[in-house]
């Protein structure tokens, strides 16, 4: 064998970097992301967390304990311009700064971020102060995420919820019953709608939703985008659905 000499390059990341921490039983988050930021001028890495199949308060706690070995699998040579955690109800029962130092343990990033971090940043954008709430959730988890953004100073006087805790079943809500029951809340006294979990199918419906309520409708999965684009300066896709990503 013979062995060639080379020179090192730069590295195959693009201008923007982000990491994305998405947990092992969603099917969602990561595909909407890569129809979300398309462009070749930045780089994406995922991690997977240990999740459970059911999603309950306990198994959601859980997380805490391995998020940062999850972070520490990111390239350690790669640099971050943030890193998102991908779960709005085990941000929710972490706790959002609680999050952000977990994953901060396993890699160097300026900045961590979440959905409902996301979402409750959005909502200060957009002047949301009465949001429609739409969750997968059972009510031990959907309440606590309602409760969450109230806490913020984000009233949410309508919550309705699909009562499902199965992860693989929450990653096939199809789309007919999402926009049932996001115009059932929207239609009501809410400045806006939001639509939580990441593993929820919400990309193709938010701008049929906006079209027919005339509201902003906000998803865990737009709002963690928009807030890493804005936290980060990466491009979103030109036809990235929703007000929310429209005004970037």
């Amino acid at each position: 064998m013979q062995t060639m000499p080379f020179e090192l390059g730069a590295p195959a990341a693009g201008q923007t970097t982000l990491g994305l921490i998405v947990l092992k039983f969603d099917e969602t988050l990561e595909q909407d992301f890569r129809r979300l930021f398309p462009g070749r001028d930045m780089s994406i890495y995922v991690s997977r967390v240990a999740s459970d199949p059911e999603v309950t308060q306990d198994t959601l706690l859980q997380m805490s304990q391995t998020l940062p070995a999850s972070a520490s699998l990111f390239p350690p040579a790669a640099q971050f311009d943030v890193v998102g955690y991908g779960c709005t109800s085990g941000t929710t029962m972490i706790g959002a700064a609680k999050v952000a130092g977990l994953v901060q343990q396993g890699v160097q990033t300026p900045a961590v971020t979440d959905p409902l971090t996301s979402a409750l940043a959005a909502c200060k954008h957009l002047n949301i102060s009465r949001l429609g709430m739409v969750t997968p959730y059972v009510e031990s988890v959907s309440i606590p995420v309602q409760q969450a953004f109230e806490a913020a100073g984000v009233s949410v006087p309508h919550l309705v919820s699909f009562g499902e805790s199965g992860e693989e079943n929450v990653a096939r809500i199809d789309a007919a019953s999402i926009i049932s029951a996001a115009l059932h809340v929207g239609q009501q006294d809410v400045d806006a709608v939001f639509l939580s979990c990441t593993n929820l199918q919400t990309l193709d419906v938010i701008a049929t939703l906006e079209a027919q309520l005339n509201k902003p409708v906000i998803s865990s999965n737009s709002a963690l985008a928009w807030h890493m684009a804005t936290l980060s300066g990466a491009t979103l896709a030109l036809d990235a659905p929703g007000r929310l990503l429209a005004e970037l």
